[in-house]
């Protein structure tokens, strides 16, 4: 039989856990507190961003952006976003059984997995799906990186063509006690339905054009995405790369920006004082192999060739160390190490040409 002391001890040791259970409960409270505020506040700018982009993509051609290109559904993506951690409801266990439904009824599709959570990962560890890629303890630190980073490599994937649907599920935030699983398909881009009387949402008044405000507004981490849609003359394989090369360099961009502030194409590169190197000239070959290596990776996987084809771009304009500096700091949204590996290796490429040497 318990003692007197045993009792209020025991009594002590409740009454310190209830103090840490209640410190935990307001810690918690505050932090959903502010996520609930970041979503709803957010809402109203993603959706509308989303309906206008699907507007878009309604009016315009499906060649205006690769993204838009569709194909036979023969190889899909599914992108699962599930918590690391349980305790918390049905939360984890909807979406789970709302993806592995969408998975049976993909019939003869080859679907593969990208999983972010520990909870979906562990889940579709033990069954038959290829996971292609997951994402794992990043919550806690929440990022616009972490989907840049996510969105970046699917539609890496989708313009190389290894995939041809990509389709994302989540539980949709309603309340702290309701939330709902949800579906979209992410690529390709679909356009909206078509809006009947008196239904409301409004048409748009396009300036430049439907075409010029999609390559503005879709992502543009690869040089495909950039300008490559542009590029409806009859050119070979050499002179297209050499060309898209010159169109994704600072200097053409710059130039453009002098005249107008849309995107660069090739009915504006016309206007402007643009180098044609020859075909068998070493900065000709040398541009089109970088526009291959750019284009098959990204300016971000590989920034010392985004750096050197700038540095042969503005060779060819014969360029000062200071013009090409103006020109490098006229560009806010370049990151500072990219800036920076851009003015040397042009400096380097200067200090060559004084030598008499190849850079």
């Amino acid at each position: 039989m318990a003692t007197l002391r045993d009792i209020r001890r025991r009594i002590r040791s409740v009454e310190s856990t209830q103090k840490i259970t209640r410190a935990m409960k307001l810690v918690a409270a505050a932090k959903l507190r502010r996520a609930q505020e970041r979503i709803l506040s957010a809402r109203p700018y993603a959706v509308k961003m989303a309906e206008l982009l699907s507007s878009l993509v309604r009016r315009a051609e499906s060649e205006a952006h690769p993204l838009l290109v569709r194909r036979p559904a023969a190889r899909k993506r599914l992108v699962i976003v599930t918590a690391d951690k349980g305790l918390c409801g049905a939360f984890n266990s909807n979406i789970l059984r709302a993806s592995l439904g969408f998975l049976r009824e993909q019939g003869e599709a080859s679907v593969t997995l990208v999983v972010v959570g520990k909870k979906a990962r562990d889940f579709y560890r033990r069954r038959p799906y290829e996971i292609k890629s997951e994402m794992l303890g990043f919550f806690d630190r929440l990022a616009y990186e972490h989907a840049q980073e996510l969105a970046g490599g699917l539609m890496q994937e989708y313009l190389a063509g290894e995939v041809d649907e990509v389709h994302l599920m989540y539980n949709e935030f309603r309340s702290v006690a309701v939330q709902r699983v949800k579906r979209e398909q992410l690529l390709p881009i679909e356009p909206a339905g078509a809006v009947g009387p008196g239904e409301g949402g409004g048409d748009y008044i396009y300036e430049p054009s439907p075409e010029a405000i999609l390559a503005a507004l879709l992502p543009r981490h690869t040089l495909s995405t950039h300008t490559v849609f542009c590029l409806k003359t009859p050119l070979d394989m050499q002179a297209q790369g050499c060309l898209l090369a010159l169109l994704n360099s600072l200097v053409a961009n710059y130039l453009v920006r002098l005249h107008v502030t849309t995107h660069v194409t090739t009915a504006l590169m016309a206007r402007l004082p643009v180098p044609r190197p020859s075909r068998r000239s070493s900065a000709c070959r040398e541009l089109t192999a970088l526009a291959r290596v750019l284009a098959a990776t990204g300016i971000d996987a590989a920034p010392d060739a985004y750096a050197r084809l700038n540095a042969v771009v503005a060779e060819l304009y014969q360029l000062s160390s200071g013009q090409y500096e103006h020109i490098v700091s006229s560009f806010p949204l370049l990151s500072n190490d990219l800036r920076q590996r851009c003015l040397q290796t042009h400096k380097q490429a200067t200090e060559a040409r004084k030598h008499g040497k190849d850079f």
